[in-house]
């Protein structure tokens, strides 16, 4: 394990004193880090202070938030946002109002922000997506009608399988019914224009559809939204759980309104290092990727163990718990340049020659 004392870029000057190309984290259009966002940061910091430290209910309010979660709304092609101060919250928020609103069905690997209890009941056998999708759907069209919540992931991040939702067109029209969905990792870099994966789903006129994110992975922010339709929306806003939790620090608000441009131009960049990479290792049978998308995962952990002394630190540990498997994956940000690009590629070569020689 290395430690830093400052946040990673492209690179990372590691305790070991070794500077390390940093292919890791979820900061995939790396706006953390870039010296444009930073200024208007700071231009947010010297108009609203380091921090509101109120209740958005209170009398006092930013119009700010009002045109962040507008601009939300517009990007995500969804009715209504509402931002909060993390993703975690967001899920947790959504799934408290949820939760009179029928019997929860949890798709495999669904985050824990999205549970509604502590775990949700374990499968006696683990299924994938596509298999719990049909169960769920068969199931639904041939039980006694009962209200229902159905939450998944917008795509599994850790061994870059998409999800495909289809099946959503299908929900039965005879319950209430709700699809919940945690795109934290989709926002900012799948859909057009960075939209998530709300434009691509399609559910009947009576199913609810609601969507969660972390803002802090390809937007830097250190927040959530919950996106939906209106009503659902002005419903949190009047929540004992909205008006008691801290707001987005509104400086960082300011910065995403004001920097769509260089998320535009971070989302380019992003998409050429993937292209580049995904080109370069094409032929190896070495990783799993999805298109357009900076993970790439690989079952071969020794892959960290072999990049780490050549001056390459990629994300592999046992994830969520410690007692879990570990996921080994070559993550690219907007960052990386097409030299880092090429290195990695020519490593990641070289590693697979050495397995299959």
């Amino acid at each position: 394990m290395l430690y830093a004392d400052h946040l990673p870029g492209r690179t990372l000057l590691a305790d070991d004193g070794r500077e390390y190309l940093y292919c890791s984290g979820t900061g995939y259009l790396g706006m953390a880090r870039n010296a444009d966002f930073a200024a208007l940061l700071a231009q947010g910091l010297a108009r609203y202070g380091s921090n509101y430290g109120s209740s958005r209910n209170s009398s006092l309010r930013l119009r700010i938030y009002d045109e962040a979660e507008q601009l939300l709304a517009h990007l995500t092609h969804m009715p209504a946002a509402l931002t909060v101060s993390s993703g975690y919250l967001a899920g947790q928020m959504a799934v408290k109002a949820l939760a009179r609103a029928g019997r929860f069905e949890y798709a495999p690997g669904t985050h824990p922000a999205a549970w509604l209890t502590e775990h949700p009941a374990p499968t006696s056998t683990p299924r994938s997506f596509p298999d719990w999708a049909r169960h769920l759907l068969r199931r639904l069209h041939h039980e006694t009608p009962a209200p229902v919540v159905i939450v998944a992931n917008s795509l599994d991040p850790l061994r870059a399988e998409p999800y495909d939702f289809g099946w959503t067109r299908e929900l039965p029209t005879d319950r209430p019914a709700t699809l919940l969905i945690d795109d934290s990792h989709g926002f900012g870099v799948i859909g057009p224009g960075g939209a998530g994966i709300a434009p691509g789903i399609e559910v009947p006129a009576s199913v609810q559809l609601v969507i969660v994110s972390s803002l802090g992975k390809a937007g830097g922010l250190p927040g959530g939204v919950v996106l939906g339709a209106r009503p659902f929306v002005e419903e949190l806003k009047r929540s004992a759980f909205f008006a008691a939790s801290s707001p987005v620090v509104p400086a960082y608000l300011h910065a995403f309104v004001h920097a769509q441009a260089l998320y535009e131009q971070a989302r380019a960049q992003l998409s050429r290092n993937v292209a580049q990479f995904a080109a370069a290792t094409a032929g190896l049978d070495l990783f799993r990727h999805l298109p357009d998308y900076p993970v790439f995962y690989t079952p071969a952990n020794e892959l960290a163990d072999f990049l780490q002394p050549r001056g390459v630190l990629i994300s592999s540990f046992p994830y969520p718990a410690p007692t879990d498997p570990c996921i080994t994956r070559v993550v690219l940000s907007a960052l990386h340049t097409a030299e880092d690009v090429a290195r990695v590629a020519a490593l990641s070569v070289e590693f697979a020659g050495q397995q299959h020689p």
